[in-house]
C-alpha cells in the first residue's frame, strides 16, 4: 500500500492524484514548487518504475510542466529527483525567476519557507482542479 514519506507529508500540501502520481505543493510560497510522487511502494529511482509507469510518470511531469509555465510565467523550470534526504521517489518542479531570493543558486536550504495562506492554498487547489480535470482530491 502506498504511503507518503513523513517528511513530504509534513512539508507539502496534497492537491490530488494523477493516474500514477500524487501531486504535492511545497509549502513555500516563495517559488512555484510542485512535487510528483509515483504511488508505488518501495521506489527510490526512476529506473525502478515499470515501462508503462515510467511513460506515465513523464507524461504527468510534462502536463504539470506545461501548466506551470503558462500559469506562473517563470524564466526557468528546474526539475529534479534528488532523494538525498527523502529516498522515496519524487520529482520536484520548481519555477524560477531571475532575481528570486535564491537566484541563480538552488532553492534547497537557501532560506526559511514562507508558508502559503489558507486562501492561497484554496486558490491553487481550485485552479489545479480546473486544469487537471482527472485529478481527484486526497485529504492530508
Amino acid at each position: 500500500m502506498f504511503e507518503l514519506d513523513p517528511r513530504l507529508q509534513n512539508d507539502t500540501i496534497t492537491l490530488g492524484d494523477f493516474p500514477l502520481c500524487r501531486l504535492l505543493l511545497m509549502n513555500d510560497a516563495t517559488y512555484p514548487w510542485f512535487i510528483l510522487v509515483p504511488q508505488r511502494d518501495d521506489l527510490q529511482e526512476i529506473y525502478q518504475l515499470s515501462n508503462d509507469d515510467r511513460k506515465q510518470f513523464w507524461e504527468e511531469s510534462n502536463r504539470l510542466s506545461l501548466w506551470m509555465e503558462r500559469f506562473f510565467k517563470f524564466d526557468k523550470l528546474n526539475i529534479a529527483a534528488l532523494g538525498n534526504l527523502v529516498s522515496q521517489l519524487h520529482l520536484h518542479h520548481v519555477g524560477r525567476r531571475v532575481g528570486d531570493p535564491a537566484w541563480p543558486n538552488p532553492v534547497w536550504g537557501h532560506s526559511a519557507a514562507v508558508p502559503y495562506t489558507a486562501m492561497e492554498i484554496e486558490k491553487l487547489y481550485q485552479v489545479v482542479q480546473i486544469e487537471f480535470v482527472d485529478l481527484s482530491r486526497v485529504d492530508n
